[in-house]
């Protein structure tokens, strides 16, 4: 069983930064795709932005320039930068995991942009 834990949320005021991170347990994290995905209660999931193994980036054309996705494979840790914060990124976070066909998601981290 693969376990995703999430820290590093909170209440930010606007142009502020946060940095996420998500730690798994597992030892198929350097072959594991990760990707944050964000939800707003009555709003539908957004993937926010995406790692490869081989480290290639994507992301959301909403947080382009302003968030950040990385990784550190030695303490299968996944990290998200985000900065210039603004008020409609208020949401929870959730770290992802993929690994060939299988699929796992952490518990998620509550992110609140509020002056």
């Amino acid at each position: 069983q693969v376990q995703l834990v999430e820290s590093g949320g909170g209440l930010v005021q606007p142009g502020g930064s946060l940095r996420l991170s998500c730690a798994s347990s597992a030892s198929i994290f350097s072959g594991s795709t990760m990707a944050w995905y964000r939800q707003v209660p009555g709003k539908q999931r957004e993937l926010v932005a995406t790692i490869t193994s081989g480290g290639t980036t994507n992301y959301a054309d909403s947080v382009k320039g302003r968030f950040t996705i990385s990784r550190d494979n030695a303490k299968n840790t996944v990290y998200l930068q985000m900065n210039n914060l603004k008020p409609e990124d208020t949401a929870v976070y959730n770290c992802n995991a993929q690994y060939g066909t299988l699929r796992w998601w952490g518990q998620g981290t509550q992110v609140i942009v509020s002056s």
